[in-house]
């Protein structure tokens, strides 16, 4: 399907965007910790922030450089509970190129950026690289039992909605089919692959073959090479 292709290449390009950033994000960090100047502050507000989330607290931090000069400022980041209490001395980094504003000498301040856009990112070329690691990978089943598969001619039972997967709101359809084992006298039911398209005027036949794994039965594949292919737009 062609929604399940463009996530499988989109999610891994978005991620990569989002890793690049928390490299330049952390490489920036690391260069300002390494010229920083540490001085004592003191958290004096609690600036409360509220969104779809709730309400989280950023805390307003004073500090005055060697020089004297005296500096508040907002820190970027908000927590719920609050991540401290007015009142709370902390240990504050300033560049003395631009001491208009410092940050806290604490991981929340310095490295959750870098770590966030990490685990974002991380997440989005893992969804999209599985995505696409099933599909070559079921393709390269699907080749292999076309090729090398034990044919076994079943009865179709009929055509039904795959509703455990879903793509855009739409269920894929799906071909039910199923044979007797005359080794075993048990019933076997198979299912095709998901179809973008009903099937059931094409089933010209009521029997579909079926390519069993010479090597693991319980592996399969229906052939519906018989099916006209889907032109996407």
């Amino acid at each position: 399907m062609k929604a399940m292709r463009f996530i499988s290449r989109l999610f891994p390009a978005i991620g990569a965007l989002l890793l690049v950033g928390a490299f330049f994000l952390w490489n920036n960090t690391r260069q300002f910790v390494a010229k920083a100047v540490t001085v004592q502050g003191t958290v004096v507000e609690l600036i409360e922030k509220r969104d779809s989330d709730g309400v989280t607290y950023s805390p307003v931090v004073r500090f005055t450089t060697p020089a004297g000069r005296e500096i508040t400022y907002t820190e970027s980041f908000s927590g719920n509970p609050a991540p401290y209490d007015v009142g709370d001395p902390v240990d504050v980094l300033y560049s003395t190129d631009k001491p208009g504003k410092g940050r806290i000498k604490g991981f929340m301040s310095l490295w959750m950026g870098p770590v966030i856009l990490t685990f974002i990112g991380t997440i989005f070329v893992a969804i999209g690289g599985g995505i696409l690691l099933a599909q070559r990978t079921g393709k390269r089943r699907k080749d292999y039992l076309m090729a090398y598969g034990t044919a076994i001619e079943t009865d179709v039972q009929g055509v039904e909605k795959n509703t455990s997967f879903e793509v855009n709101g739409k269920n894929p359809w799906r071909i039910t089919s199923q044979y007797l084992d005359p080794a075993t006298n048990k019933v076997r039911v198979f299912h095709s692959e998901n179809l973008w398209f009903d099937p059931v005027k094409f089933l010209a036949s009521k029997q579909v073959t079926v390519l069993l794994d010479p090597k693991n039965p319980k592996s399969y594949h229906m052939d519906v090479s018989f099916l006209p292919a889907l032109e996407e737009s």
